[in-house]
């Protein structure tokens, strides 16, 4: 029996849910994880849908016999194959502790990811990724080299397949043309929890200012730098014992776990944009099923 997941997104009325059961069970599916919600300020629909194929219908098949619903409702309706891993490539500059978290749940299969590709602006990490059977490219960037760099990503992104790009602490701005071409597909990780904290050094400053709390956001990447929809945040607890070097220290090991949550959110098709919002819908025991034991 095979495992599908289906999200959907649509104005709100009356009948979907009964419409959608209703299909899907027509078809000899059994529907094994459900979440939905309805945005009464927006008027739009989500839904989450995870579902097995009992009686042997494909996923061509069940997509035909879904086509009436999806026309009667105006939905935005994917369907995906659970078995499959998203493609994904990975950026990365100077600071790899994002990498390295996302290299070791990749290993144990708590993140279940194809990981087609690693670029870099730096030769850092390359016998890191290379000793992962993962292929590195190395592209430079410079203000004078830029748009030929970014070209260069995206002939491999296209190549590759991949369906979605991690920046994993990559200290570079993407074009517009970039974030746009790739919107939704794109998701980085924003070393401070508070927006007044930007540039250089965000945790230098945030003890010079004596905050008691640090932490990082995941977000989707658009053209206005760290502004994008939102998808995962965490924070900690900061004492006045505590020096600028401890600041650092904690606000990395959350950078990697709010990333590492925000993929794994990703890659489940559990996260839908709503305008500059997001509906993101909780992860279920399934969705670490596949992380071996050790």
């Amino acid at each position: 029996m095979s495992q599908y997941i289906l999200t959907v997104t649509c104005a709100s009325r009356r009948g979907i849910v009964a419409a959608i059961s209703s299909c899907l069970a027509g078809k000899g599916c059994n529907i094994d994880d459900s979440a939905q919600f309805d945005d009464v300020e927006s008027r739009r629909f989500f839904m989450r849908i995870a579902f097995t194929s009992e009686e042997g219908a494909g996923l061509d098949e069940i997509r035909e016999a879904f086509a009436p619903v999806i026309a009667e409702f105006g939905m935005h309706a994917e369907f995906h194959d659970a078995a499959r891993p998203m493609k994904v490539v990975l950026m990365v500059s100077r600071f790899g502790h994002c990498l390295n978290d996302i290299l070791y749940r990749w290993k144990i299969g708590a993140l279940p990811i194809d990981i087609v590709a690693v670029i870099s602006n730096h030769l850092d990490y390359q016998k890191l990724v290379v000793n992962h059977d993962i292929p590195y490219h190395y592209i430079p960037v410079t203000p004078q080299n830029k748009p030929e760099a970014e070209a260069r990503i995206m002939e491999i992104v296209r190549a590759s397949g991949a369906e979605l790009i991690v920046l994993a602490r990559y200290m570079q701005i993407l074009s517009d043309g970039m974030c746009q071409a790739m919107s939704g597909r794109i998701i980085n990780i924003h070393h401070s929890f508070l927006p007044s904290f930007k540039g250089a050094n965000p945790y230098k400053q945030a003890y010079r200012r004596g905050v008691k709390l640090i932490g990082a956001t995941a977000h989707y990447v658009t053209a206005d730098l760290d502004e994008g929809p939102i998808i995962e945040q965490d924070v900690a607890r900061i004492t006045h014992a505590q020096n600028a070097a401890d600041y650092v220290s904690i606000g990395r090991d959350i950078e990697a776990q709010v990333l590492s949550r925000a993929i794994h959110a990703h890659i489940h098709h559990r996260v839908f944009l709503n305008g500059d919002r997001t509906v993101v819908f909780p992860a279920s025991p399934g969705d670490y099923a596949s992380a071996r034991m050790g």
